[in-house]
């Protein structure tokens, strides 16, 4: 007789317990133990717990190939989800084996776990690779490649499916759902999740994904409805069908509920939201959330005129990704040394500072032939603006001047800082304004929501769950498909919050990201490449760069340990198909196979491996944090960052004056939706795991686990170089701190 002790460890989520009845079967080299049921004195699987069992089998079962979970009714009770968090099993002689599982499991089915440990001789497939013994679910031929397969399950009576990938069916060997399909949202967009295949299963009664009831008027031709206290449209059905183990948890879901309505309701019983016309005063704009000022809003607040701070904000700011230096002037923007004279003062000129690589330019070209949108019933206006910037001999950063089209000419002006006050301030409105749309656009919702979204799927598609690159990568891709659902229902539907608050609207959006995904390249993806590309590693003050690069350097080499640990050379790379299936459905689904994006359609060694990684957890990470985290300080003050322009660009100067001024900016009630969302988009919601932290055990061998903390060491090393730095600045820069920097893009 051969006693096997299971250890069996529940989430500690809400409602993560179950009281259906679970049973386990081992599998081993030598044979498979019997079928034997979970139960002891009490409750067993409550949320948080860790219980012991023993599997008595005739004999010893050899090394553990897989470990059975079946989930069961239990006497008349309905089914009841549970989350599986690992299961450790000790053999007689002592050798410890660990099955991570760490999914909400529904339904009544058998799942079948792979170990988690493989050594580093077989490559990256380890051992999940190996072929399954016996017969029924999973089994298969000698000789033949397993597909890949996270889980393989059994139906029973109904089935759940955690993560795609390849299941076996025995009610109906044709019927093969899979759970995460790719979607083309639009022509020249990134592949998105298909959430009407959660739809479908959840409405086929062979399947219990979810326990969502559907909407009543889910038949309705229009799936876009207005719920009390939201000022825009939102696609209702679509967030009513989310896999379980990729939507919010009920925690998550609640803090961002809680985030929204009062602050929404309280903007529409002042009558915020649906005031028209414009501001009597600038002052009236500080009033509008009076009770969630930040030390930076009211530092944006007192010095957005300064020419200073403009120039800071590209350095610091929401979109620190836009100025290229240059070594002469391009043809489009003809400013002479005569008109920056006042600006560079005494001994210098223009020629000069150029050659000095002291002049940057911010060209937002891809506005030019953006469409635009009606908001209230006006046309609004769109400028694409070039924007001359200098680095004086202070190490500040300042506009020299600004043309507000692509086009010279008599109709379109160069602004300079020796113009009047009011033209002056609304020419840098303008750009304000160009940079709020190419920002919000590209740089945060494409370069991050996107094309995480991209990675996210095509980890869970493509690769098992004993893959080490699964393993590192799936905290970085948590709640990344749940908040771009949310999203599209809310934001970038017809109605939604786009069309209720720019200038260009949802049609003008999916032209911005087409053409910006267009000219995205494997350089701007990767911050050391782009830092060196646009030649600014060399300006001071530019704490995005200098954390950033921080950030990057200890990613890079935590990923190198753990590549180094399970790729030993380049043909453990180039014969892992599971690998090259992954980043080739990358290439051809977030970068719609375009070979001059310069990113890789196969990986040939372990240093293009951790390059890609590396750039892959930097942008699911810190670089949402830069471009995400500061939107509600550096835009509650709406001049700084105006959504839309209701006149368009001045074509001669000297016309401006207060009142066209506030005629130029939102209306009222376009700024407070355009606050409101940098409001709620700012505020993580509770639930959250900070850079670093990896509370799932999914990597059970030590190499890696050492590797685990010795990058958190260099992280916690990191904070407290931005903390001792930050204390010395007058405005501090804090959106690059590792415990503030959340894993995955999730808000």
């Amino acid at each position: 007789m051969a006693v096997y002790c299971v250890r069996v460890t529940t989430g500690s989520y809400l409602m993560a317990g179950t009281l259906d009845n679970i049973f386990v079967t081992l599998v081993g080299t030598c044979g498979e133990s019997p079928k034997q049921r979970l139960d002891r004195l009490g409750r067993d699987f409550a949320p948080g717990s860790v219980q012991k069992y023993k599997v008595r089998c005739s004999a010893e079962l050899g090394e553990l190939l897989l470990l059975r979970l079946h989930k069961e009714r239990y006497a008349f009770l309905s089914t009841d989800s549970w989350y599986c968090s690992r299961i450790r099993v000790t053999a007689p002689d002592g050798t410890l084996s660990h099955f991570p599982c760490y999914q909400w499991i529904e339904g009544y089915c058998t799942i079948e776990l792979r170990p988690g440990t493989g050594g580093p001789e077989t490559g990256a497939g380890l051992g999940c690779r190996r072929p399954l013994l016996g017969s029924g679910v999973g089994s298969q031929s000698p000789g033949l490649t397993p597909k890949p397969a996270m889980l393989l399950i059994s139906i029973q009576t109904q089935v759940y499916i955690s993560l795609n990938i390849h299941v076996t069916l025995k009610c109906d060997p044709d019927l093969k759902p899979s759970t995460f399909s790719w979607k083309v949202y639009a022509p020249g967009f990134p592949g998105i999740i298909d959430v009407s295949s959660f739809e479908e299963m959840e409405s086929d009664k062979k399947f219990a994904l979810t326990k969502t009831t559907p909407y009543a008027d889910q038949g309705n031709s229009s799936r876009n409805r207005y719920l009390p206290g939201f000022p825009m449209k939102i696609d209702i059905p679509s967030l009513l069908y989310m896999e379980p183990n990729i939507r919010y948890s009920a925690t998550k879901t609640t803090s961002l509920l809680f985030n929204a309505i009062p602050t929404s309701l309280g903007m529409k019983l002042r009558g915020l939201l649906d005031r028209k016309g414009s501001w009597k005063r600038l002052g009236d704009i500080r009033n509008i959330l009076r009770c969630h000022k930040t030390v930076t809003s009211e530092y944006v607040t007192e010095h957005w005129r300064e020419d200073h701070f403009f120039g800071y904000q590209y350095l610091n700011g929401v979109n620190p990704v836009m100025l290229h230096c240059l070594s002469s002037l391009p043809s489009k923007l003809p400013v002479t040394h005569d008109m920056v004279a006042p600006v560079l003062g005494p001994g210098t000129c223009l020629q000069t500072e150029l050659e000095k690589g002291n002049i940057f330019l911010a060209d937002y070209w891809i506005l030019a032939e953006v469409p635009v949108h009606c908001l209230n019933g006006r046309t609004q206006y769109v400028a694409a603006p070039l924007c001359l910037l200098w680095l004086n001999p202070q190490g500040a950063l300042v506009p020299l001047a600004i043309q507000l089209s692509q086009t010279p000419g008599p109709n379109s002006p160069i602004f300079l800082p020796t113009d009047s006050d009011w033209d002056w301030l609304l020419a840098k409105t303008w750009v304000r304004n160009s940079e709020f749309l190419v920002h919000e656009n590209n740089t945060h919702f494409l370069c991050t929501h996107l094309l995480c979204e991209a990675f996210a799927m095509a980890t869970l598609r493509q690769l098992p769950l004993c893959h080490p690159i699964y393993k590192l990568l799936l905290p970085h891709t948590r709640y990344t498909l749940q908040v771009n659902t949310i999203a599209r229902a809310t934001l970038l539907n017809p109605e939604g919050l786009v069309d209720k608050v720019t200038s260009i609207g949802r049609q003008g959006l999916l032209y911005l990201m087409s053409t910006g995904l267009a000219h995205f390249t494997y350089t701007n993806f990767c911050l050391p490449d782009s830092l060196r590309a646009r030649g600014v590693l060399a300006i001071p003050n530019y704490h995005y760069r200098d954390d950033g690069l921080k950030i990057w350097v200890a990613i890079e080499s935590f990923v190198s340990e753990v590549v180094g640990y399970y790729y030993p050379g380049d043909t453990s790379v180039q014969q892992d198909s599971e690998l090259q299936a992954w980043v080739g459905e990358i290439f051809a689904q977030a970068f719609l196979g375009r070979e001059s994006s310069g990113f890789p359609r196969r990986l040939c060694s372990p240093g293009e491996l951790v390059k890609f990684l590396t750039a892959i957890i930097f942008n699911c990470s810190a670089q949402h944090a830069a471009v995400n985290s500061g939107q509600h300080d550096f835009g509650v003050w709406m001049p700084n960052a105006p959504s839309s322009m209701r006149q368009p660009p001045p074509q001669t100067k000297g016309t401006t004056t207060l009142k066209s001024y506030l005629d130029t900016l939102p209306e009222v009630n376009t700024t407070c939706n355009n606050i409101l969302l940098f409001w709620l988009v700012s505020q993580e919601p509770k639930d959250q795991r900070p850079l670093g932290t990896y509370p799932d055990e999914h990597f059970t061998e030590d190499a890696p686990r050492r590797s685990i903390a010795a990058f958190q060491n260099r992280l916690a090393q990191i904070s407290r170089d931005i903390r001792e730095r930050n204390r010395g600045l007058e405005l501090p820069y804090a959106y690059l701190d590792p415990p503030l920097i959340e894993n995955s893009v999730s808000i």
